[in-house]
């Protein structure tokens, strides 16, 4: 399976003087066959980085979406917007959306929905918090945010989208899972849907993010069911990425 690399979940960070070298970097690291990367910078730059990204094999992202496809939603971004500057990805239930923007299950799905209705590539996340973990209710919170989209968009939806496992104590923390912690979550999804369709289960490319970084990368990506990452403070950082994305290639 091609490994997948998410650089540039940049957040609310970035500008149009630190993006251009970062992109450059990217852009110039070596190509691999098993190794696709993409980037999702804000929304305010996405028609910029995808001029700079025409002709390459560096595919394009956004950090979120709305669930409406059109209408007075002063603010909001729609799928057909993200499509017609050129992307081709697109992040639904990112924690901080979770957590700091309130939303819920229903709402990412619906997200999920929109963005597959406008041939986006959703890349959907799911993940715990510290004290769900601590609660041994990590597998429980991971199948409830599954099957709110699994009941609105059904199993074939997952051959069109990607799977972000991000542990939510682990992001911008300093602390990873374990190898051993990322592996066990990500055969629990895996499972979880075999138990519908094996095909689409054991296709979908599952990606950890949760403070990768290259002295944790490689352990991280020999694990059988991580099959690439979704990389957030690290992508930032241009040598830093690079050694991921070697990592990435083996």
């Amino acid at each position: 399976m091609r490994r997948k690399l998410v650089a540039g979940n940049w957040k609310m960070h970035g500008s149009r003087l630190d993006n251009g070298p970062l992109v450059e970097a990217i852009l110039g690291a070596p190509t691999h066959a098993n190794v696709e990367c993409l980037i999702c910078p804000p929304f305010v730059y996405l028609a910029e980085i995808a001029r700079e990204l025409r002709g390459s094999t560096v595919r394009l992202g956004a950090q979120n979406l709305s669930a409406e496809a059109q209408g007075p939603y002063t603010g909001e971004i729609s799928a057909a917007m993200l499509r017609d500057v050129g992307c081709d990805y697109v992040i639904v239930g990112h924690s901080e959306r979770r957590t700091l923007f309130g939303e819920d299950d229903l709402l990412v799905a619906r997200k999920f929905a929109a963005a597959q209705a406008r041939g986006l590539t959703p890349i959907l996340c799911v993940g715990e918090q510290l004290s769900e973990r601590e609660a041994d209710r990590t597998h429980e919170v991971i199948a409830r945010q599954l099957d709110a989209v699994l009941d609105l968009t059904g199993i074939a939806s997952l051959a069109r989208a990607v799977i972000a496992y991000e542990p939510v104590w682990a992001i911008g923390t300093g602390h990873t899972a374990s190898p051993a912690q990322a592996q066990d979550v990500h055969a629990f999804i895996r499972q979880r849907l075999a138990h519908r369709d094996a095909k689409i289960a054991a296709s979908l490319q599952i990606l950890y993010g949760g403070s990768v970084k290259k002295g944790n990368v490689r352990d991280l990506f020999a694990q059988s069911d991580v099959d690439g990452g979704l990389i957030g403070g690290a992508s930032l950082k241009s040598e830093e990425f690079l050694s991921i994305m070697a990592a990435a290639r083996g």
